[in-house]
């Protein structure tokens, strides 16, 4: 006779553990199990019933799988976070006894928790880690935008900043973008690396309004923020590389010495990789001929050459959209964002600059003759050069949205701007399409005039009156043999009166829908009136 089970020792109620359980078996504080959890990924699970996962106690506990609890119990980072936790024992102690020479030598062997191990380990490939990078850039280009708070380090926000600067170099040299778009919670960012879609948000730059404490746990964020510093540092480590940059990114020395002399080397060679408006130097140069070339060898046998078709018109397209601003200058106004729209405009082969007061990195003055483009963002101007378009901050990214430089007359100053679509918004779907979107993913969807060609709009076309003429001719027909076998089966007494009274019906039918028509002709006037010819608000320099 075989052993009895016992109770929970099989099934549903020994796959998972509960926290405090996990803390006794690892022996951690929670504080620490989180920070490990965080860092390996492990999260907690929901079981299918709860009571025998639980093992009969009642409430709502928090459960984690077994397996993943007995993971955490062989990895190196637990014997770290013990070593952490001694030194803050022994550096408290001697900080008491005014020992400053231990307190010195603890200080000086601070244990360094390192997680290259762990990156390797949840991201085996290099597109493992690519698929992987949307949380990452969000988080981080977050944590660039932040202070020095309690529980954010100084170190961190500018280890952030100068890791997603280094990723907008590379989208930058790869011409990597794809889409771009505008809301009220950032600028959206769309970019394909190693044939994956990476999508980013970037905040704002609004001044930072601190937030209370039970609103964000920024210990927990900064936690995740630890991790994917690692994870991007690794990613542009790779990528720049592969784009033969030198990684850390080097700076072109050809600026004044004066400005040299007044600011730190690295602080000068960092403010001008900052300001995105300079191309790197390169390991060795390459022909980028050679590679476009290389992109559209395609086999000539396939099972579907219609896909194949369209693949080669989509290569077509993207190639056409990285040169989409090459042989452009722009200049950005002051109220202008300067960071988002120089890294598009750099994406797509284009120049930029700004006043030299503004911010570090200015290549060209206002007053340069070659600009053809202004990016402004006020009602109106004193003064206006000429030979050079005054344009709102919603062309650029329109533009690039719609992958081709749409006419600039309903962008310049004061113009009614036309809505800001989303690109990120599937073209199939089967909802309502507003028909601003309609036209605009498909310009040859316009309005068919209505009106003459001499310019009268009390007249209609003739293709209209043309129409209007074979209706009546239909519907007096169709009247005519309805009446005629409504006479035929009358006397022929009342013969003379029924023909005076289907003479009055037709007449004030005929009036009714002779005045039905002019309303409806007046109204659509109206209308085409106003689309077609515009209040002339447009203010052109």
């Amino acid at each position: 006779m075989g052993q009895r089970k016992k109770k929970y020792q099989s099934g549903e109620g020994s796959k998972y553990v509960t926290r405090q359980a996990a803390l006794r078996m690892l022996q951690l504080t929670l504080k620490n199990f989180r920070s490990l959890c965080i860092l390996k990924g492990i999260y907690p699970r929901e079981p299918h019933n709860r009571k025998k996962a639980q093992r009969g106690t009642p409430g709502i506990k928090i459960l984690y799988n077994k397996k993943d609890i007995q993971f955490l119990l062989h990895e190196p980072i637990i014997w770290k976070l013990r070593d952490i936790k001694i030194f803050a024992r022994k550096s408290s102690r001697a900080r008491a006894l005014r020992d400053f020479k231990a307190l010195r030598r603890y200080i000086d062997n601070h244990p360094v928790l390192t997680l290259d191990h762990i990156v390797k380990e949840r991201y085996p490939t290099f597109i493992d880690a690519i698929r992987d990078l949307d949380d990452c850039l969000t988080l981080c280009f977050l944590f660039s935008s932040f202070p020095s708070l309690k529980h954010v380090p100084r170190d961190q926000s500018a280890l952030c900043r100068r890791l997603t600067v280094e990723f907008m170099h590379a989208v930058i040299v790869s011409k990597a973008l794809r889409k771009v778009f505008v809301s009220i919670k950032g600028y959206y960012f769309q970019a394909e690396i190693k044939g994956q879609t990476v999508t980013w948000i970037v905040p704002h730059h609004f001044s930072f309004e601190p937030q209370a404490r039970a609103d964000v746990d920024f210990k927990i964020m900064s936690t995740f923020v630890e991790f994917y510093t690692v994870v991007l540092g690794f990613v542009n480590f790779r990528l720049y590389h592969s784009l033969n940059l030198y990684y850390p990114p080097k700076f072109p020395n050809y600026s004044d010495d004066i400005e040299k002399d007044l600011a730190d080397e690295e602080v000068y060679v960092a403010e001008r990789i900052a300001a995105l408006n300079v191309s790197l130097i390169r390991t060795k140069e390459e022909d980028q001929e050679e590679e476009d070339n290389v992109v559209d060898d395609f086999p000539d046998s396939t099972d579907d050459p219609e896909k194949l078709e369209k693949i080669k018109l989509e290569l077509e397209r993207v190639r056409a959209l990285k040169t989409l601003f090459q042989g452009l200058k722009f200049y950005l106004n002051r109220e202008v964002p300067r960071e988002p729209l120089v890294f598009i405009i750099r994406c797509f082969g284009g120049e930029v600059s700004w006043d030299r007061l503004l911010f570090v990195g200015a290549t060209y003055e206002e007053d340069d003759k070659s600009i053809t483009h202004q990016i402004i963002d006020r009602p109106s101007l004193s003064t206006c050069i000429p030979h050079r378009y005054y344009i709102q901050p919603q062309w650029v990214f329109d533009s690039v949205n719609a992958r081709q430089r749409l006419p600039i007359e309903t962008y310049m100053i004061g113009a009614i701007l036309p809505p800001h679509l989303s690109p990120f918004v599937d073209e199939n779907r089967d909802q309502y399409i507003p028909p601003e979107e309609k036209l605009f993913r498909d310009p040859s969807l316009q309005l068919e005039k209505p009106f003459t060609e001499d310019g009268d709009d009390d007249v209609l076309s003739d293709v209209d009156l043309g129409e209007e003429e074979t209706l009546d001719k239909t519907e007096e027909t169709v009247l005519d043999e309805k009446d005629k076998e409504y006479i035929t089966s009358e006397s022929d007494d009342e013969e003379t009166e029924v023909k005076e009274n289907l003479e009055r019906e037709i007449s004030s039918k005929e009036k009714a829908r002779e005045e039905k028509v002019f309303e409806g002709c007046l109204g659509d006037i109206r209308i085409f009136s106003r689309t077609l010819f515009p209040p002339p608000d447009i203010r052109v320099c």
